[in-house]
């Protein structure tokens, strides 16, 4: 594994880390669930990356991996940095959705009693809310570092004049914004227009999440759909009608550079994202353990030749979704 500084700050993450949004949830087999996190951290996975409503159900990410924690990997809690998030639906009245004061802190507390931690490294306000001054979101960031809730704060999918508000904001309070996480991968690279730009000048880390592309970055829709996708699921968030022949056919123009670099779709389309400077860390995702494998072995290939690049860029063009 390789760790770079994030940002501006003296904290290191892996390049790779864990994402717990998918299959870690009450609806999903504890015991490779348990493996996944296990092997991830042998292979220096140090990050693992949740929120308060993963699951499914919402919340039970964050049980069953406190869970985990606990019964495997709690002599090693000094070496991991563990973030959640709060932002999105988790119960029902006024209350339970947004980025109130109100639901910043009662979320935070409720997540912290669910994995059963003293403490978050990073905790991150999950989306923009525009029903609440960004002032008051970012107060109460600042508040739960002081309370000691977290260690570290990040914003999440904020657009860029409000991102630039919330991270001046922090930084006058000496309470820094450390990391910026949104969705970046060869089929969505709108962070490359803005954000990646103000992370840099701000001095905080990036990290991307779906990169990906809900699994469209892999070999596995490259002859159809086939049952166990997420293509497949009707209440996913890719859906069927996205995987069009003419993203089939980009894929597979992908997936033959991909095969002359003696690499995977997967690992080229990791390798491709690590590539810009400004990414400190990508959230993969994985089924089981022989797909996290699959994602931590693009480690062993992460250059490109300019003629690679400028390829990929030609196919990409007409690829965007």
């Amino acid at each position: 594994m390789k760790y770079t500084f994030c940002g501006n700050s003296g904290l290191q993450l892996p390049i790779i880390s864990l994402g717990l949004w998918h299959n870690f949830g009450f609806v999903d087999d504890y015991d490779t669930s348990r493996e996944m996190i296990k092997y991830a951290f042998s292979e220096g996975v140090t990050h693992f990356d949740l929120a308060n409503n993963y699951g499914p159900p919402p919340g039970s990410a964050e049980i069953n991996f406190g869970k985990i924690i606990k019964e495997e990997l709690s002599s090693h809690r000094d070496e991991m940095i563990i973030s959640s998030k709060a932002g999105h639906l988790m119960w029902d009245g006024p209350y339970g959705d947004g980025s109130s004061r109100k639901s910043i802190i009662a979320s935070i507390n409720q997540s912290l009693k669910r994995t059963g931690l003293e403490y978050f490294d990073i905790f991150y306000t999950h989306r923009y809310d525009s029903d609440t001054p960004v002032e008051e979101t970012m107060q109460a960031l600042v508040d739960v570092v002081r309370q000691g809730k977290a260690l570290y704060v990040g914003i999440s999918k904020y657009p860029p004049k409000e991102a630039l508000k919330a991270m001046k904001y922090l930084k006058d309070r000496d309470v820094p914004c450390l990391i910026f996480q949104d969705k970046y991968s060869m089929f969505n690279r709108k962070p490359e227009e803005k954000i990646l730009k103000l992370t840099r000048e701000n001095g905080s880390g990036f990290i991307a999440f779906s990169p990906l592309a809900q699994g469209l970055l892999t070999d596995k829709y490259l002859n159809g759909i086939l049952k166990e996708s997420r293509a497949a699921n009707p209440n996913g968030f890719l859906r069927k009608e996205q995987v069009t022949p003419e993203l089939v056919e980009k894929v597979k123009a992908l997936n033959v550079i991909a095969i002359e670099r003696g690499q995977t779709m997967a690992e080229m389309a990791l390798a491709w994202a690590l590539r810009e400077v400004a990414v400190t860390s990508l959230i993969v995702g994985a089924r089981n353990v022989p797909q996290l494998q699959d994602s931590l072995n693009a480690l062993n290939n992460l250059s490109f030749t300019e003629e690679e690049l400028s390829l990929i860029d030609s196919i990409l063009d007409s690829a965007k979704l």
